[in-house]
């Protein structure tokens, strides 16, 4: 992975090896600008020759590809790929924890007024959850802007039809006729189950049948009819809000529990996973180029390529599929040149903590209080530490993103996974919280850690 550098007035040159950087620091001519993505800064220069510098996206639901390429004589040679990783639906559900909070507030202090009714929503308002996946992009094009002369800028722009991924035979005036068509969804529901439960087929003796989420709700299930069955009431009280496999995992051996086990089964042969992570790809790709062309004021030439092209790209050159390489891929018919030997690196969006000091049970009432303050011994949560500790059973060195404790004992969640009860005193800052929390993770090239691909 290439080295960033800036210049003396920290304005950006072309990357560089990483033994050029180890040389430059050892004989004091650079500093460490910046640990994630390394960036170091030279003491003694100011300007230099530029090359032109591709920054690609593959913007995705959960994983956003990064790559950074460097264009010469039709080829790109791969200078920075990464992972950006959104948080994406947990901000629906910490969204959805507080409006509960908020109507249990509310309900107690009786004489306070709601004001949902007086809220507005601007032209081209997104979701939260959605609109976080336009800024974080649109922050890391900036970020990379600031330690590298990008000089164009590719964006994959696809759009998913969610009727032909049902039915890829659908055309015509099928696109008007879905599946409730002559139905109403509970009458649907029984002639699919032949007017028994889906789970245990009768075996309860219960008559009475109710509509059914497979995916609940709760955990990100949604009210298509592809998503729902008919129970009876005391399969669906025995369900509650599990997931089918967790359910299956708690029944016993009784003559019930066999039969719901087999119903378990068939429903999930036909599973629908749903298509919200399409959704959210199609309710982003013009936001995110609408953003991406402000920020670029006609400095930055911005180009967009379609799904079928990044496809076609990485089938010619014989590349596996990930979010990085798809990313590289994006855009005009050009060779690529990879020598990759070490993992590229994983971008988590983690945000910058939270405002409340309160944790709060279930129903919304207090169970406990967090500190005042959110610093200890210098340290706060989500900062970036390298520990070597010398002594006792955690013996080591550890890398990895810092959770603090008033008693000076940390976690620190690294590569390794987590590890609790760090003293602080052995804990180096290595960079300040951003948001974000970095790993390295490896991508399987077809023919060994190293490829060319001409």
């Amino acid at each position: 992975m290439a080295v960033f550098v800036l210049d003396k007035n920290k304005k950006p040159l072309m990357p560089c090896s990483e033994k050029r950087a180890r040389l430059l620091l050892s004989r004091n001519r650079a500093v460490v600008h910046l640990m994630y993505p390394f960036t170091i800064r030279l003491k003694d220069r100011v300007g230099g020759d530029i090359q032109e510098v591709h920054l690609k996206l593959d913007p995705g639901a959960k994983t956003t590809g990064v790559a950074l390429g460097l264009k010469s004589d039709m080829q790109l040679k791969a200078l920075f790929l990464a992972h950006l990783e959104h948080r994406g639906f947990a901000i629906s559900e910490a969204l959805t924890q507080r409006r509960a909070f908020r109507r249990r507030r509310r309900n107690q202090l009786w004489y306070r007024p709601a004001r949902f009714d007086n809220r507005t929503r601007k032209t081209g308002w997104l979701a939260p959850s959605i609109q976080h996946r336009v800024d974080s992009t649109l922050c890391w094009v900036k970020k990379l802007s600031k330690i590298c002369s990008v000089a164009e800028i590719g964006l994959e722009r696809v759009r998913f039809d969610t009727q032909k991924l049902s039915n890829p035979e659908i055309s015509g005036v099928e696109y008007q006729q879905g599946t409730l068509l002559g139905y109403e969804v509970k009458e649907y529901l029984l002639y699919k189950h032949n007017h028994t439960c889906a789970y245990c087929s009768g075996a309860s003796k219960d008559v009475r049948l109710e509509v059914e989420h497979v995916i609940p709700k709760s955990k990100g299930g949604t009210d298509s009819v592809k998503n729902l069955v008919t129970t009876c009431r005391s399969c669906n009280e025995a369900k509650g809000s599990l997931l089918l496999l967790d359910w299956k995992t708690s029944l016993k051996k009784s003559t019930l529990d066999l039969a719901r086990a087999k119903g378990i089964a068939s429903v999930l042969k036909g599973k629908w996973r749903g298509f919200r992570d399409t959704a959210a790809v199609n309710t982003t790709r013009n936001a995110l180029l609408a953003e991406v062309l402000t920020f670029a004021k006609g400095d930055i030439a911005v180009y967009t390529g379609t799904g079928a092209m990044t496809k076609f790209n990485r089938h010619k050159q014989g590349i596996p599929k990930d979010h990085a390489l798809d990313a590289l891929c994006v855009g005009e018919n050009l060779s690529l040149v990879l020598h990759w030997k070490k993992p590229i690196l994983k971008i988590k969006c983690t945000g910058r903590g939270a405002y409340k000091r309160t944790r709060l049970d279930k129903y919304g009432f207090p169970r406990g209080y967090l500190m005042r303050q959110k610093a200890v011994n210098g340290f706060q949560t989500g900062d970036m530490v390298k520990a070597i500790v010398t002594k006792g059973k955690k013996q080591g060195t550890y890398l990895g993103r810092v959770a603090v404790r008033a008693s000076g004992s940390f976690n620190i969640q690294g590569g390794n996974g987590l590890v609790q009860g760090i003293g602080h005193k052995y804990c180096n800052l290595i960079q300040r919280n951003s948001g974000y929390g970095f790993n390295l993770t490896k991508i399987a090239l077809t023919n060994g850690d190293a490829r060319k691909v001409a």
